[in-house]
């Protein structure tokens, strides 16, 4: 085979292999193709998505404003109790104290 013999296959090869890949490339997309029933139902689809991402954030921060507020609540709630405990703490030890000096008393 001469050199041109072969430049000349290998472009027919080439041109071959290019015109396959076109005409697969177009029945793809032939086949492929989405309607327009197709694109108002994928924009129907696309504004449910984003709405329901809307309320997902907004469920997602009211949720989080909930979780900050019940945790004041907590801390306050435990800072009365404590408050409570330390009160019933010192009345308890007062208690003790008096009975303590009522009972030396009873005994003089």
């Amino acid at each position: 085979m001469s050199r041109t013999e072969f430049i000349i296959v290998t472009t027919l090869v080439l041109f071959v292999a290019f015109a396959l890949g076109w005409f697969a490339h177009w029945l793809v997309h032939r086949f492929a193709r989405i309607g327009d029933t197709d694109m108002g139902e994928l924009d129907r689809m696309a504004a449910a998505l984003h709405e329901a991402e809307e309320m997902r954030d907004k469920a997602l921060a009211y949720v989080e404003d909930r979780e900050r507020e019940m945790a004041g609540q907590l801390a306050q709630t435990e800072a009365e109790l404590r408050a409570a405990m330390d009160g019933l703490r010192s009345a308890r030890q007062e208690l003790h104290d008096l009975q303590e000096r009522s009972g030396g008393r009873a005994s003089r």
